[in-house]
């Protein structure tokens, strides 16, 4: 029997909440996302790990997630390794605000974490600086997103989110490497999702100032040679669409291309912070090789 289009993708469904507060994080569009994704691989591979949401929806059979930055990587690792000592990371510091000025603490835990980089203090910094903006000066390299103006979630809820998290992720393989790597790492019929930083938006994250997207396209032409399929999530229409972003996409790598309506970019509220939001509205270019 032929299968049709709609045979041959399926439904996935997200994790209720985040674990990461994470700027860009494509949770509330997973389930669009994903249902573009093809309905069986060998293996699912996310080489720009961020929040991991796609991932964690996928919560593939067999998968490997991965990610040039080392102190988020620790963070994916003690989720599979052991749960319980990422519990008490989060715990040894969230219990501090019920005793001391929140601002203090956060600040001495950033500078901490900028004195010895560490997946400890990276992941309450994570859920406690403003709007999960991941930020670091060019100058020194050091995380300098403010505290939030939000009480990070109680132990509790956090400990709840890591034990759903850790059954989604079972079957992933973690590993601390450049993306190039785990494009090295696939095989014919393997799904690889590319979530990288945007071009025209996200020049202040972490990894977006040594990334170049020809380097990426590069590598997805490769693999869609050895019959690996590559879906691409980058820059699409901002500002109501008035802004179509210009990128060096060569013709023909992708067969299809789909607009995801993100909404308004939190990224951009804070870098127009006290100006209107009215037509920042942006959409994302879901690409797919297959």
């Amino acid at each position: 029997m032929q299968l049709t289009l709609e045979d041959k993708y399926r439904t996935y469904y997200p994790p209720q909440k985040q674990l990461l507060k994470w700027v860009g994080n494509k949770q509330k569009f997973a389930s669009e996302i994903t249902k573009y994704f093809p309905l069986s691989y060998r293996r699912y591979m996310e080489p720009f790990l961020g929040s991991a949401a796609i991932l964690a929806t996928v919560a593939p059979h067999a998968g490997i997630g991965s990610d040039t930055f080392r102190p988020l990587m620790e963070i994916w690792m003690m989720l599979k390794e052991d749960s319980k000592t990422l519990i008490d990371w989060y715990t040894e510091r969230r219990i501090r605000l019920e005793k001391e000025d929140k601002l203090e603490v956060y600040q001495q835990i950033l500078a901490n974490y900028n004195s010895n980089p560490n997946g400890a203090d990276f992941l309450f910094l994570t859920r406690s600086c403003y709007g999960g903006i991941v930020r670091f000066r060019k100058a020194d390299g050091f995380m300098s997103t403010p505290c939030g103006a939000h009480t990070p979630i109680p132990v509790e809820a956090f400990a709840k989110r890591v034990q759903e998290w850790k059954i989604r992720l079972r079957n992933v393989d973690f590993h601390h490497c450049d993306y190039s790597a785990t494009f090295e790492m696939a095989q014919k019929e393997d799904l690889i999702y590319c979530d990288p930083p945007y071009s025209h938006s996200q020049s202040i994250l972490y990894g977006a100032q040594q990334f170049r997207l020809e380097n990426l396209l590069s590598q997805i032409d490769r693999a869609k040679s050895k019959g690996v399929k590559v879906a691409l999530s980058i820059d699409g229409h901002k500002k109501s669409g008035n802004q179509l972003c210009d990128l060096p996409i060569p013709k023909g790598l992708f067969e299809r291309e789909i607009y995801i309506d993100c909404g308004h970019s939190m990224l951009r509220r804070f870098q127009v912070e006290g100006q209107t939001m009215e037509n920042e509205n942006v959409q994302d270019r879901l690409l797919l090789t297959y």
